[in-house]
């Protein structure tokens, strides 16, 4: 189910971002090049997590919550400086919070399953 959701949102920021920058990208290119980078990291993290790359899932859900959590704060203190949305404007509100809530759920699902997984090469 986890995999699936960052594969909706994967395709959601890839498809918004896509149009943005294609139609008006000089309008709000911050908040563009923003949701373009949500994408990436969506698309990081859905591989990741489909293929149990754990260092990576967790690179990708560490780099999402910490986006998730610095463009949020920076979209309430400044709100000029994104006239238009981005996947996670205040803490993802046009998604209905989940952008904050999927890096958590992630992280820890990646924790949960820690002792299940098998060892990571070089380790003993």
């Amino acid at each position: 189910m986890l995999i699936t959701v960052y594969g909706v949102f994967a395709l959601a920021a890839a498809s918004r971002s896509a149009v943005q920058i294609g139609t008006r990208f000089s309008d709000a290119p911050v908040a563009y090049v923003l949701s373009a980078f949500a994408a990436v990291v969506y698309v990081l993290a859905t591989i990741a997590l489909a293929r149990d790359s754990r260092r990576i899932a967790y690179v990708a859900c560490s780099v999402e919550l910490a986006g998730v959590l610095l463009v949020g704060v920076a979209s309430l203190l400044v709100p000029q400086a994104f006239p238009d949305a981005t996947v996670w404007s205040s803490f993802g509100i046009g998604y209905g919070f989940v952008p904050l809530v999927l890096p958590v759920l992630g992280l820890w699902w990646l924790r949960k399953t820690a002792s299940s997984a098998p060892p990571v090469r070089g380790t003993r």
